[in-house]
């Protein structure tokens, strides 16, 4: 009769415990719609909590922001990003690709760099396999659009030149991506 109590008292103490836990379990819910720019989310992430910070940053796990990237000549960013383990390009990357490529085809003499990259998670030897995809990807875009192939060459650096240097998904969202540098 005792063991019965026991056990009814510990099965008692353990719905409680799920319930006390269920209840205290809250999901927050963010709405944008798709004509905000990365502008008005950065700008919105300076009063915003740390998860609303991500989603402005970050569209599903790629990186949207602004504040890594650098530009290959006025008005034409360096570099586009990547989804984890991915070398699809996204509708920003093509759009960066075509500045890029247009901005080539005035300067004929300039030759350039295409660096992949990687985040931190996964081996040395498949970071660099999968920085050297992601670089062949931008540069068979940029072929696409009337770039001589003799004037692109590609470069691998898998995780070993981090953009930013966090272990969090942010960080990791930064570093997945290639980089188109002047080589001349």
């Amino acid at each position: 009769m005792n063991l019965s109590k026991i056990l009814k008292n510990v099965f008692l103490v353990v719905i409680f415990g799920l319930i006390v836990t269920a209840c205290a379990t809250k999901k927050s819910v963010k709405t944008t719609t798709e004509s905000s720019t990365t502008t008005t989310k950065a700008a919105e992430t300076q009063k915003a909590d740390p998860i609303e910070k991500l989603d402005a940053l970050m569209q599903g796990d790629v990186y949207i922001g602004s504040d890594t990237v650098g530009e290959l000549a006025s008005g034409v960013p360096d570099r586009v990003f990547f989804a984890t383990n991915e070398t699809i390009l996204t509708t920003a990357s093509r759009e960066t690709l075509r500045k890029q490529a247009a901005w080539l085809r005035q300067n004929s003499d300039v030759t350039v760099v295409v660096e992949g990259h990687a985040d931190e998670r996964g081996t040395r030897e498949y970071n660099l396999a999968l920085g050297e995809r992601r670089a062949n990807a931008a540069k068979d875009y940029l072929m696409t659009y009337g770039v001589s192939s003799d004037r692109i060459k590609v470069l691998s650096y898998g995780k070993e030149r981090p953009v930013d240097s966090g272990s969090n998904p942010l960080s990791w969202s930064k570093n997945r991506r290639s980089v188109t540098v002047k080589a001349n």
